[in-house]
């Protein structure tokens, strides 16, 4: 049964692509309450779509789709949705693929900006109080997580600072109204920006309709800003007594809505989350102590309260007051006091300038000025902290994408509607003329792209509305407003008239109606009724040239300079901007920028005007619904197809309605995705006029069709509850069964079940990550800990508790036999044999001495578990591990032990989880000293065993793979293994390197006198005749087909006098046991170990043993002919043969001129074995030695004396023997050595 869970595993692991298998709790789970989209609804009606929304709220649903516009309806509570671990399960998800949610529209967006390269924009709108600010911090908080790797410190601190901007600016731009208690009362477009990469670098903060009347009175129950009342009832005592600030209810400004608290508002709480912001944006200490003595200015200012004199001229009642708010202002007292209580006034006679009165002021006009001035100063300084966040949040590098997040006011529509309505009305219909416009041309270009037959959609274009109020030409409303501001402007109600009259040329116009002194526009959301009075002098928005002669007089340069820059050009006839100037040119600036964006909406409801959370009030809902124009959208998504997705997305959902794409709940379909689609329809009998198939997407019209497949799907979990019953039923009976066996397999082995713990513990910490070794798969391999049984141990296990000094409760966990990377002097380092001992406490490192016959065992080394901090290990298969010390000025730990999972699970479980593990393959660590070195590991196939350590390379073979599962437990008891020969073997190999079957033949060997021997002479001669078989393997063992060790060829003689180099001779075979990049290899010459040229050899391949042919003879010598076995009569007639003549002349000739064989040379004296000498370095080997002589390729065989071939068969005869002899004493090599 294991074995086939396990196939089936594997087999869902390799097709990767295959959809997750069908759930069959999805037949039971709760039913949806209503839809999530609400293009599917089958009634188009502003009831259907009111009561679908609140079906969605009552169940704590609030978000709901049009199709990718995000419908919002405030909960007024905590639904606990905006936690860390549900914003991670949206991160890389479509729309599509989890429920509606403002953190899918967050991540559309930004995977969009990523994939496709385009700036994007989110706009969010609604009413106060309908939870547009808080969508829009959500939105940052989830591209703050998303975009940001938590490492890079500038990234860090863009994301820091972008979150920060949200306090700051609640507290200066927000204030508690009847509708909510943390009202926008101003419109924001951050804009953040990005990276290739899709790392935020910066971002930029762009400000819209600031509510300054707010500051200067609010209605019944209302407050003034926040930031007013954290300030008095939270300012430090340097505050309050450099600025004189008391409680709000001393201010009038503060106290006259009789509003001081909010319930579920701490202001001291939140003042000091404000400086807090404050000081992640980066404001200086000074320009805080600015901002709040502006604060301070503004509130002294609302309790300047005015009398009048004996000729109704507005005085000033308390001096005091004027007096300390000049002194923080630093202007004269008097120069204050004249510009609040009189007004200059210049006459002109023919265009030239005239006399120039005081004119006095009574006590509205007085009261009008000074509230103009507190307008003034906080409009100017919050404007100034929003130019001074975007400088904080410059772009630390190159922008290539933006992110802009759009929070603005919704429409409003009040019983009296003045100027600020129309501006904000205004700003809406703008919106809504890029949503309709983006949204049909992306419907459009869907269609098109996707070869989809389909209707033009109409719809009402509200340009002609936009027109009505921005036009020139013919003059719209702000056209008319500035003439009327212009020709008018010295009485405010004689303005107003003016514009009334002028309103008269848009009478022609369907959209706008005159009723006296009010009109009415008819906007896209509903008409709206506007009253006239006072919209002239609040389009005017000029500060008096009194008051802005009396700032630039301050000498505070903040107030003088950076508040007010503009100076007054007497001889300038130019007209300032008025208020529609300003907010059309932002508007149109707003529209071009969101035009160039790939837009997301995001539509936010108000479910009630008294913040209730159980409350659904049906008509308050069912007019937003109607002027953010719900409805209307429907249909546009609607006018062609009602639901659309792609062909993959399509067979994965429904694949079990057609018993060719699924079986079971398996997935089962293996041809395209559109035919898929097609068995699917066809199967279910899905009308062809009811659906489209794109070039990427199915397009389905109705949304019955889609209800239908639902249906159909959640059927056939109930047409398999009979085949859930039987499977039911077979697990419980198979449970009880496994039961029985799991108690019985408990008892026989529960006292291993730790150990093996332990193992699947060290699997784990290496994460998969390091190759595994061949006898590590075992299936018996356990844990055991204290393999040299050093508590309770006999023999050696006692000498090495006697030599370990033992702390009081410290006790062995573990214990093995391995090597340590002992420094030496100069050279590289090597691995030297020791014992290692692990303790709850610490690692003992013990080292065995022999002191003449007599064995000992010394604490070398003892390493406390608290000064190790991390432990690294490579991604082979090798035995290494390097324990990083603190503070050690040994300098790191290097150590290699054939157990090292179980070594690194007990310092793990030792340390508390402190020690951390990382894999590496090259892995950096200190020496003694400080220097830091760094240990590669690489794959060398040769390197078999433990491998090869050099120079701080270790060399190593492959492994098995690193995620290899251990083998399953066996059926019968294991066979005890020898773990520790292998790697004891592969040691001994590197350290006395085998002889080769090819070695240098010991000139002792040559071939004997043949003096006393001359009847023998014959009988090798005569074998000679037919080809020599082959040696039985049986006789003589074979030598290694393949040696393990390379052997080369010496093709030139070298000669060296430095320490670790040997000297080689032409034609000498070596074995290479390492070779290096710079071109010198280690060799091994008999006895001799040490480094020599690789351009010096080339590769030699033995001959093959049991084949031993003659040597060739010289090319100019003919081929010897087969001589005759002489017979016996021959022997008696002839006493000295002439090839015996000839070959004793051969031999006593001196001096030779023939060169020995390599095979035939005597061997050199006896020597010391030497130590493996010093790897070259720069230093003493700056230049490889360059081949002698011309370079063209050296002959392969030495050539042969004389100058002319004996030409007698004796001669031939010779050369036979002699081949022979040689040949027998090549095959004794390995006994005489």
């Amino acid at each position: 049964m294991a074995k086939k869970l396990l196939k089936k595993g594997d087999k869902k692991a390799i097709k990767a692509n295959r959809p997750v298998r069908a759930d069959w709790k999805e037949g039971v789970k709760k039913k949806q309450v209503g839809v999530s989209d609400m293009t599917l609804l089958t009634k188009i009606t502003n009831e259907s779509i009111n009561e679908n929304l609140q079906k969605r709220w009552e169940n704590a649903e609030i978000y709901t789709y049009i199709g990718h516009v995000l419908i919002s309806v405030n909960p007024f509570r905590d639904l606990g949705i905006y936690t860390d671990d549900i914003l991670k399960t949206y991160q890389g998800k479509n729309l599509l693929e989890m429920p509606p949610h403002v953190y899918a529209i967050a991540e559309s967006s930004y995977h969009h900006m990523k994939s496709y390269k385009e700036n994007q924009c989110i706009i969010i709108s609604g009413e106060s109080g309908a939870g547009k600010t808080e969508a829009a911090k959500r939105i940052m908080q989830y591209i703050a997580v998303v975009s940001g790797d938590g490492v890079n410190s500038s990234i860090k601190e863009i994301n820091q600072m972008v979150l920060a901007t949200n306090p700051l600016l609640e507290s200066f731009g927000c204030a508690k109204t009847l509708r909510n208690d943390n009202s926008s009362r101003h419109g924001k477009y951050l804009e953040i920006q990005f990276n290739t990469q899709g790392e935020p670098v910066g971002a930029i903060i762009t400000n819209y309709l600031l509510e300054k009347n707010r500051v200067v009175g609010q209605i019944e129950n209302e407050r003034n800003f926040h930031v007013f009342y954290q300030l008095t009832k939270a300012a430090p005592p340097e505050y309050q007594q450099s600025f004189g600030l008391q409680g709000p209810e001393s201010f009038l400004y503060t106290s006259r809505s009789n509003c001081l608290d909010v319930t579920g508002i701490d202001d001291a709480k939140d003042f000091q989350e404000t400086l807090n912001a404050m000081d992640i944006i980066g404001l200086q200490q000074y320009e805080k102590d600015e901002i709040f003595k502006i604060l301070a200015i503004i509130l002294w200012l609302g309790n300047i309260v005015f009398g009048e004199d004996d000729n109704g001229k507005a005085v000033i009642a308390d001096m005091d007051v004027a007096n300390f708010i000049a002194y923080l202002m630093e202007v004269d007292g008097e120069a204050l006091s004249q510009a609040l209580t009189s007004r200059t006034m210049e006459t002109q006679k023919g265009g030239r300038r005239g006399s120039i009165y005081d004119v006095p002021l009574n006590i509205v006009q007085a009261t009008s000025v000074r509230d103009a001035l507190a307008k003034s100063l906080y409009e100017r300084l919050f404007e100034w902290i929003v130019t001074r966040v975007n400088v904080s949040l410059q772009a630390r590098s190159a922008h290539q994408y933006t992110v802009g997040v759009l929070d603005i006011y919704g429409f409003e529509i009040f019983e009296e509607n003045s100027f600020e309505q129309m501006c904000i009305n205004y700003v809406n219909e703008k919106l809504q003329q890029i949503f309709i416009e983006l949204t049909l041309k992306a419907e459009q270009e869907e269609y098109v792209r996707e070869q989809i037959h389909w209707t033009p959609i109409k719809f009402f274009n509200n340009k002609v509305v936009c027109d009505l109020i921005e036009e020139k030409r013919p003059p719209g409303i702000f056209a008319a407003l500035n003439d009327a501001c212009a020709t008018a402007h010295a009485d405010n109600g004689a303005a107003d008239n003016s514009f009334v009259q002028r309103l008269g040329f848009l009478s022609s116009n369907a959209h706008f109606e005159s009723r006296g002194s009010k009109f009415l526009i008819r906007h896209y959301a509903g008409d709206v009724l506007y009253n006239i009075g006072g919209m002239t002098d609040k389009n005017k928005d000029a500060l008096l040239k009194d008051l802005l002669n009396l700032a630039t007089s301050s000498t505070n340069e903040f107030i003088s300079s950076t508040l007010f820059p503009e100076r007054l050009d007497p001889n300038s006839k130019k007209r300032p901007p008025t208020a529609s100037d300003k907010i059309k040119i932002s508007c149109n600036a707003l529209v071009s920028k969101l035009m160039l964006c790939h837009p997301s909406y995001i539509r936010t409801i108000k479910s009630n005007d008294n913040r209730s959370p159980s409350e659904f009030d049906t008509k308050r809902v069912l007019h937003q619904i109607q002027y953010l124009g719900l409805c209307e959208n429907i249909r546009v998504r609607r006018a062609g197809f009602a639901y659309r997705t792609t062909f993959e997305k399509f067979v994965e959902r429904f694949y079990l309605l057609c018993p060719s794409t699924g079986y079971a709940g398996e997935y089962i379909w293996n041809g395209d995705a559109s035919s898929g689609v097609l068995q699917i329809l066809n199967h279910n009998n899905i009308p062809t006029d009811e659906w489209q198939m794109g070039t990427s997407k199915i397009f389905i019209r109705r949304p019955e069709t889609i209800f239908a497949l639902e249906n159909l799907r959640d059927k056939y979990w109930h047409n398999m509850a009979t085949r859930i019953q039987r499977a039911w039923r077979a697990y419980v009976r198979f449970k009880i069964e496994c039961a029985k066996k799991i108690q019985r397999f408990w008892r026989q082995n529960k006292y291993n079940i730790g150990y093996l713990q332990k193992r699947e513990y060290g699997h784990q910490l290496l994460n998969g990550q390091k190759e595994r070794r061949r006898y590590s798969l075992v299936s018996m391999r356990r844990f055991t800990g204290d393999y040299l049984d050093i508590k309770s141990g006999s023999g050696f296990s006692t000498m090495v508790r006697n030599a370990i000094t033992f702390k009081p409760n410290e006790e062995v966990v573990f214990s093995n036999r391995g090597n340590v990377l002992m420094p030496r002097a100069m050279r590289s380092s090597v691995p030297s044999p020791r014992t290692f001992v692990l303790t709850n406490q610490s690692l003992h490192v013990m080292m065995t001495t022999k002191n003449g016959k007599v064995v000992t065992m010394a604490e070398e080394k003892v390493i406390s578990l608290n000064i190790i901090n991390a432990v690294s290990v490579s991604t082979l298969q090798d035995d290494w591990v390097i324990l990083h010390l603190d503070s050690s000025p040994e300098g790191d730990f290097v150590l290699s032990c054939v157990f090292k999972t179980e070594l690194l699970v007990h310092l793990t479980e030792q340390s508390g989880g402190r020690i951390k593990i990382s894999v590496q393959s090259e892995i950096p660590y200190k020496k003694k000293g400080g220097k830091s070195v760094t240990m590669k590991f690489v794959k060398d196939e040769t390197a078999t065993g433990d491998g090869i350590y050099k120079s701080h390379v270790v060399k190593i073979s492959t492994g098995c793979s690193a995620n290899s599962p251990s083998n399953p437990p066996c059926a019968v008891k294991a066979r005890p293994t020898q773990r520790s020969s292998a790697p004891r073997t592969a040691n001994k190999a590197r350290q006395a390197p085998r002889p080769s079957s090819n070695r240098v033949t010991p000139a002792a060997r040559a071939v004997p006198q043949p003096t006393n021997n001359i009847r023998s002479v014959p009988q090798p001669t005569a074998r000679i005749v037919p080809p020599p078989p082959p040696q039985p393997v049986a006789v003589t063992p074979p030598p290694v087909e393949t040696p393990k060790v390379p052997q080369y060829k010496a093709i030139y003689p070298y000669q060296s006098d430095d320490n670790g180099d040997i000297v080689i001779e032409k034609d000498d075979i070596l074995e290479i046991i390492e070779k290096e990049e710079n071109g010198w290899w280690l060799a091994v010459k008999g006895d001799q170990k040490g480094w020599v040229p690789s351009n010096y050899l080339e590769e030699y391949i033995p001959p093959v043993v049991h084949v031993a042919p003659p040597p060739p003879p010289p090319a100019r010598r003919p081929a010897p002919s087969i001589p005759v076995a002489p017979s016996n009569t021959a022997s008696v007639n002839q006493a000295v043969p002439a090839w015996k003549a000839e070959l004793e002349a051969r031999k006593s000739a001196t001096p030779r001129t023939v060169p020995v064989p390599a095979n035939r040379r005597s061997p050199p004296a006896p020597k010391p074995k030497p130590i493996i000498p010093v790897k070259p370095n720069g230093m003493n080997k700056p230049v490889i030695p360059s081949r002698p002589g011309v370079p063209t390729p050296a002959p392969r065989a030495p050539p042969r004396p004389g100058n002319a071939a004996p030409s007698d068969a004796a001669a031939s005869l010779a050369n036979a023997l002699r081949a022979r002899r040689q040949q027998n004493t090549q095959q004794d090599d390995d006994d005489d050595w």
